[in-house]
Parts: C-alpha cells; structure tokens; sequence
C-alpha cells in the first residue's frame, strides 16, 4: 500500500524530470505514511446509513452552524496570524473584502454626493438608529436614507470641504452582505485606541483601503420595487464598527469615504467617541 500510494502520489504532482523529483503530493503522503494515518478502507455495515443520519443532522441545523462558523471566522480574523489569509474572503460587519489583483477600478473616481436630504428625527426613525456624526466632521450638510434589501437602510452623510465631497456611510451590522469591496491590494488593519501591533475587540478594529477599488452595492430603481447590484469606484476608505456588543448602543458599521490622509480618516472615526461610555447606566 505505501507504494502504491507513493506511485499515485507522483501521478498527480509536476511533470516527469521536473527539477523538484519529490511532487508536494508525495512528501504529503511519505508524511501520512511516517505518522501512521490509517489509510481509508471500506465501510463496515451500517455506514452508510449513519452518514446519512449525519447529513439529515447538520441540513436540520445549518442555521446554528453557519452563525457559528461566523463567529469563529470573526474570532480568526482578528487574530494577527491568520488576519491575511482570511481576508482574502472576509465578510466585516456586512462588507464582503475580496482580494483579486486582476482588478482594474477606473481612473478619476469621484465621491458620489447624498441626494436630497432629510432631517436626523426623519433618518432615525426610518433606519432604527440615529445617525453617528463624528464631532471632527461637525454637522453634515446632507443626510439621506435609502432602503435596502430585507428591510435594511442606509444612512448616508455628506459634507463638502474646498469643493470636493467627504461621505460617511451607515447602516445596521448584519451577516447578510450591503457592500462588496474587490481590492488589487489588501487593506490595512488598524486600531482605533492606536496600537495596531495588538488589536483589540471589533469595536477597536478598522480597515483602511489605500488605493481605489472596485466597490458593489445595492440601487433601487425610481419606484422603490426593484433592488440591483451596481458597481463604482471607489477612493481611499476607512471602515470600522461602532457599539457591536455593547448593551443599549446599536451595532453599527461605518464606511468613511473622500478622506485620503489616514491619520484624519482615524482622527474623524475615533471622535465617535467609546460606545461603552453611550450605554444606558
């Protein structure tokens, strides 16, 4: 059996005459061998029904399962070991990160303005929460609330500063994805206290995006009927959430857009101030 699976193992790795003669696949396997791995033999009776007791089990039970695995996702990524590998996928806080070096945003993007506005009262009761405005930015000059799919909002807040647009979204942190981010090069984890060396909850944890990237979102058509996913560039932005887990304070995700200084785009998210200290005594 071993040479056997040795031969296989050659089967399957790089060309005959290659300048590595060892393919990956068979110092994998010569490691099985050497710690003894049981080789799978055929099933013993009754099997193949257990297997299927198993499926039915975890087909019951998805919904348990996938919040878990999400949790543990989270607890992966803001671990600094594994933070770069599981990015290449991450969802964070209702932004999907994905990592394609083959991207190609366009040249010259602009930070879109919010529309017409509407006043913090009407925006907090259409969206559930009141608007975060960062004391750094001051009073915003616009604020508008567009609905999203499965009964979600965003908040959108716009000041102009020397002509040009700065624009800081929100809306409520869920599973289910509002934005996409496809980026040629990884974000920055930093954090929010100073420290990016030693991370610490997510409220801490911010993602800083450099260089203009591919951004994907949800446009409802003028009737308000029809959701479809549109696609823009997108500049230099700052993402991070605000109040997850904190009791009395709602579970926010941030995504600041038209700053391209890192340190005032960290400036401006940490004038939100702690939300521990927004929690009902």
């Amino acid at each position: 059996m071993p040479d056997e699976l040795r031969t296989l193992g050659r089967s399957l790795g790089g060309a005959e005459g290659s300048v590595d003669s060892e393919t990956m696949v068979e110092r994998v396997l010569g490691q099985i061998l050497a710690e003894h791995v049981p080789v799978p033999v055929a099933e013993p009776p009754g099997a193949g029904e257990r297997l299927r007791a198993a499926r039915r089990w975890v087909r019951v039970r998805w919904r348990s399962l996938t919040a878990t695995l999400c949790g543990l996702l989270t607890v992966l990524a803001l671990t600094p070991p594994v933070r770069a590998a599981v990015l290449d996928w991450f969802d964070f806080g209702g932004v999907e990160v994905r990592h394609d070096p083959t991207a190609v945003p366009s040249p010259g993007a602009e930070v879109p303005g919010c529309g017409r506005s509407v006043s913090s009262a009407q925006a907090e009761r259409r969206a559930g929460f009141a608007p975060l405005v960062p004391s750094a930015l001051g009073t915003p000059d616009v604020v508008t609330v567009s609905a999203e799919p499965r009964g979600r909002s965003l908040v959108s807040l716009c000041w102009r500063e020397r002509g040009d647009t700065i624009r800081l979204d929100e809306y409520s942190a869920r599973l289910d994805i509002g934005f996409t981010k496809t980026v040629r090069e990884k974000p920055e984890w930093l954090s929010l206290s100073g420290d990016s060396s030693d991370l610490g909850g997510v409220n801490d944890t911010a993602l800083w995006f450099p260089r203009p990237h591919l951004l994907s979102f949800w446009l409802v058509d003028a009737e308000g009927s029809q959701y479809t996913r549109e696609q823009r560039t997108a500049g230099p932005t700052l993402l991070w959430m605000h109040g997850a887990g904190v009791s009395g304070v709602p579970d926010v995700t941030l995504r600041l857009e038209g700053v391209a200084s890192k340190g005032r785009a960290l400036e401006i998210a940490r004038s939100l101030g702690d939300p521990a200290e927004e929690s009902p005594k």
